[in-house]
């Protein structure tokens, strides 16, 4: 079970971390990743950390490079995703996924896992 927290109401230029748990493992996954989804837009690839595999893997979008940083808890399923001088176009439904096995980078039918996703509104 994936569970996403952290979302909320800020301003333009704020910042906000949101964390993913996955729960009920006991094999860590390999990758885990964060998609959003604004309305009437498809989902798209935020960010992704290897978990279980190399250290260093990590990915990300092109809107979020230098301004959001992912990161992984090793040992609790961890993983967060640091959002900075966030904008109003930032405001979507933040989703966590895994991927057991491989390293699905910003293929999102690679992932097996959903989570329920978190919201996050940037006002001007």
């Amino acid at each position: 079970q994936l569970q996403a927290f952290g979302g909320g109401l800020v301003h333009a230029g704020d910042s906000l971390t949101l964390s993913c748990v996955a729960s009920g493992r006991t094999v860590s996954p390999y990758s885990m990743g964060w998609f959003r989804e604004a309305p009437g837009k498809e989902r798209e690839f935020v960010a992704a950390i290897s978990y279980s595999g190399p250290d260093g893997q990590i990915l990300y979008g092109d809107f979020a490079k230098g301004r959001f940083t992912i990161s992984r808890e090793k040992g609790k399923n961890t993983v967060y995703l640091q959002m900075k001088s966030l904008r109003v176009e930032d405001t979507a439904v933040y989703y966590c996924a895994t991927a057991s096995e491989w390293w699905s980078g910003s293929y999102a039918p690679g992932y097996e896992s959903w989570g329920q996703g978190t919201q996050v509104t940037v006002s001007s």
